[in-house]
């Protein structure tokens, strides 16, 4: 079976909204000096915030799994390339969700996840667009990007 780009945001989609519900809280805890970003295949990447991948997809341009560590359970996925990466990216985010991202990997789950597994890997913390405000209100913005959380 061929994976296609839609087929791979479909699956993304279902995966932040299984992961992160509506809501969720910051936890208030302090923050911590970011690592450098941290690079690598997804069997590495897990490797690092200790668990062990349950793929979901092993294709040429994405590999995805489901992850669980101490921290909670997040999607861990790697791209071939930056553009592939940044389309998922793009529409993943259209559900909502957190995403922390890096040089051709995402990590998706719950604000407190998504925090702890950036004192490990480093990158960029990414939100979806917020639905529980406003639903059926057409149009709406899509997701902030911030450097720190």
């Amino acid at each position: 079976m061929k994976v296609t780009r839609p087929m791979l945001v479909a699956a993304a989609a279902v995966a932040a909204l299984a992961l992160t519900g509506c809501g969720g809280s910051d936890g208030g805890s302090k923050q911590k000096a970011v690592p450098e970003t941290a690079t690598g295949s997804l069997e590495h990447l897990a490797a690092e915030v200790k668990c062990t991948p349950n793929m979901q997809t092993d294709a040429d341009e994405i590999r995805q799994a489901i992850c669980k560590n101490g921290d909670g359970k997040f999607i861990l996925a790697t791209f071939a390339t930056d553009r592939g990466q940044r389309e998922w990216i793009n529409g993943a985010k259209d559900y909502g969700g957190h995403y922390l991202v890096g040089r051709k990997w995402v990590a998706v789950g719950e604000t407190s996840t998504v925090t702890a597994l950036r004192e490990t890997l480093g990158g960029d913390i990414e939100e979806g667009v917020d639905h529980s405000a406003g639903h059926g209100s057409g149009d709406s913005a899509g997701g902030a990007t911030h450097s720190g959380h």
